[in-house]
């Protein structure tokens, strides 16, 4: 038995052989690349803040952590171009289904996002090169399009998949998609909370992320201005990004009640429509019964639908077969909030100690947590992704196209699966490698790192 058959024994029966294949691969390279398309969203308006401050205070060391984190920011975006190319490819060749029929519905957002991945591609250029060739204040604008490029890319992907959860802009008559009109899909009711949650997130991410690594420096023995400065301003937008989320999502959240209401009976964990619905705390459906969860009773109503007693489906009101995979979906979504909920704490603990005179960044503890906040904000980020995503199950344009119909019949894809694998660990190995090397440099004290094809840097211009 070769490689390919034995892979399909995992498929189940009735389903097209690439199913399998194309849930995973997808997975795994759209959960990759949505770390790198936070930095794209929020990192350069971080550096904005920081480089700004280093002109108007003439402060060295924000100039200094400003030219830094641009070059970190290049190589985040050189493997980011990899990693989206990739995925754009995929959408043809793992789900032919959804876009060889609603593609004239889906082209517009696509077409913008390229548009803006080029602009930000050409300001990045700009500023990277313009270090001293420019006036520090044209210099400065440089960041500007390419913080709204990059927000403007985001919020074209994050419109395909609110579509897909509230799909608008045509109409099928006789099997055949018809009377469409893209901005309206573009637009549809659900893109702007979503867009929302995924642009504050992407400043938890990265804020949270960058912080950790200065953190991580200070337990090192590196309390210098340097790593102070870039520790507080990313971890300051964290906070404020931290602290907005669970409105967002609160309100997020009480729309699933009318559009999806398998989605809201999984995150919730409920069987049976109850008034008032309690919340359901960890547990797992095993066998019909919710087995190992800590119930608060109202609380359930109270989040999920913003009333003291207003019910909550349950999957009971729901035909089996569209029922998503409900414990992935119910532990992906408490991970999400969980997390969530810690973050808000440590940016509280961290602020209010520090109106209170008290500098945790002499403190190992804190320190420690910080370093760990980071990757928890990505695991964040991940679960609330696929809560979105295989909440949506069984499919792929919610109440349109089931996932099974979208995806490719070719049993081949388990061979492109495998090449994005190695593809996506060398440029992980690389993206290290290469931004190790860096900060040695820096540590060594090379201040001043080349940019690669760069011409010679001159003098600055006044």
């Amino acid at each position: 038995m070769g490689l390919t058959d034995t892979l399909l024994l995992f498929a189940a029966e009735g389903e097209p052989p690439g199913l399998l294949p194309a849930r995973q691969q997808m997975a795994f390279s759209l959960g990759w690349h949505i770390v790198l398309a936070c930095f794209g969203v929020a990192f350069p308006t971080i550096i904005f803040v920081v480089h700004r401050r280093g002109i108007v205070r003439d402060d060295p060391v924000a100039l200094g952590l400003a030219q830094r984190w641009a070059k970190v920011s290049a190589v985040l975006f050189a493997i980011g171009a990899v990693s989206g190319t990739v995925l754009s490819f995929e959408m043809g060749l793992l789900w032919p289904g959804l876009m060889g029929r609603f593609g004239d519905v889906l082209g517009l957002p696509f077409a913008f996002e390229g548009l803006s991945f080029f602009v930000e591609a050409i300001f990045l250029g700009l500023y990277l090169y313009g270090w001293g060739r420019m006036p520090p204040r044209r210099h400065l604008l440089m960041l500007v399009p390419m913080a709204v490029s990059g927000v403007v890319g985001t919020f074209c992907v994050v419109s395909v998949n609110a579509w897909m959860n509230n799909p608008a802009g045509f109409a099928i008559r006789d099997g055949e998609v018809v009377d469409v009109n893209p901005w309206r899909a573009m637009f549809n009711d659900a893109v702007w909370l979503q867009f929302a949650h995924m642009w504050v997130g992407a400043f938890i991410v990265v804020g949270m992320t960058v912080a950790g690594v200065y953190a991580f420096g200070m337990l090192r023995g590196r309390t210098d201005a340097h790593h102070r400065l870039g520790f507080t301003v990313p971890f300051a937008f964290a906070s404020v990004a931290a602290v907005a989320q669970p409105f967002i999502g609160h309100v997020l959240g009480m729309r699933i009640h009318d559009s999806q209401p398998a989605k809201l009976a999984a995150f919730e964990l409920a069987q049976t429509t109850e008034s008032p619905a309690p919340l359901r705390l960890g547990g797992v459906l095993i066998d019909g019964k919710v087995e190992w969860a800590l119930t608060i009773p109202r609380l359930g109503s109270i989040i999920a639908r913003n009333s003291w007693d207003a019910p909550v489906p349950g999957l009971n009101e729901i035909p089996r077969n569209q029922w998503p995979p409900v414990n992935i979906t119910h532990l992906a979504f408490q991970a999400m909030v969980g997390i969530g909920t810690l973050l808000v704490v440590v940016a509280a603990v961290y602020w209010v100690a520090r109106w209170r005179g008290r500098d945790l960044l002499g403190n190992r503890w804190f320190l420690w947590l910080a370093v760990a906040v980071g990757p928890l904000a990505v695991v964040a980020l991940e679960s609330g992704w696929v809560a979105t995503e295989v909440g949506r199950q069984p499919w792929t344009v919610y109440g349109v196209l089931r996932t099974v119909d979208a995806a490719s019949e070719s049993s081949g894809l388990w061979w492109s699966y495998i090449a994005v694998l190695v593809i996506y660990l060398g440029m992980t190995v690389g993206a290290v490698v290469v931004l190790r090397s860096m900060a040695r440099r820096w540590r060594a004290g090379e201040t001043d790192l080349p940019s690669p094809y760069g011409p010679p840097r001159t003098e600055s211009v006044p």
